[in-house]
């Protein structure tokens, strides 16, 4: 039986001067699961993101990846996982071509990372603009191609935060559909982040809300509404919140 991708326990961040990023929050990502984590900014999305990346350690608490401690062994996990941040930043001066391929030759080698550039060149589709360098591209370019690339690592844990910021209605909607494709034909769990509801909802097989560092909600976008009485997980949130501050 397959480990747990993800197992969050009593994770905390706090910053300098006493900023709290997570406050003591657990949750569990199955294998093969698309997760997702919602709230407003400065709820701790990111900074979650993060430690599970291994791109910052946390304050107290207990992180795995497939068993996989990101703190003891942060190098095992970075071979299992793929980061899209919220800005993914770019090697300017390369084409987009270079790009890709410098990206995917860190994973692969030879005829598997031939394999992999031309399978994320055609997911991002951009035709002759490849040949230019990424300081031409808009930000959606810069998106698409930065998406493509995560996707065609086919990473064991594929980490998404706000997957199609920048993108048009249509090229948010053709990334939504290579998530669940991707993680539907090669079992790829998908943790991700989004303010887009709608996203969450099509997605997500379960959700966790965070507040103020917080975990105040977890559950499929059905139990969540139904729980709360709403259509749709906006409702849910704007439902909750005033309840938590009561309590706070």
């Amino acid at each position: 039986m397959n480990p747990p991708a993800v197992v969050v326990k009593d994770l905390v961040k706090i910053y300098g001067r006493g900023s709290i990023g997570v406050d003591g929050i657990s949750f569990t990502v199955e294998s093969g699961e698309i997760y997702a984590l919602i709230g407003p900014n400065g709820s701790g999305k990111t900074t979650t993101l993060r430690i599970i990346a291994t791109l910052i350690k946390p304050t107290r608490g207990l992180v795995l990846v497939y068993g996989v401690n990101v703190v003891a062994e942060p190098l095992r996990v970075r071979s299992m996982i793929s980061y899209l941040p919220e800005e993914a930043g770019a090697y300017r001066d390369l084409t987009g071509f270079d790009f890709v391929k410098f990206m995917l030759s860190l994973r692969f080698s030879g005829r598997r990372l031939e394999e992999a550039v031309e399978e994320a060149i055609t997911i991002a589709d951009l035709g002759n603009y490849l040949k230019k360098p990424i300081r031409t591209y808009s930000k959606g370019m810069k998106r698409i191609l930065a998406v493509a690339t995560v996707l065609a690592s086919k990473p064991k844990l594929l980490i998404l935060d706000e997957p199609t910021t920048g993108l048009d209605v249509e090229k948010s909607i053709y990334v939504r559909n290579l998530i669940k494709k991707y993680n539907k034909e090669y079992k790829i769990t998908v943790l991700l982040s989004s303010h887009n509801m709608l996203e969450v909802e099509y997605l997500s097989h379960r959700v966790g809300m965070l507040y103020k560092g917080k975990l105040i909600a977890e559950g499929t976008p059905e139990q969540l509404k139904k729980s709360m009485n709403s259509s749709n997980l906006e409702e849910v949130f704007v439902k909750l919140k005033p309840s938590y501050d009561t309590i706070k």
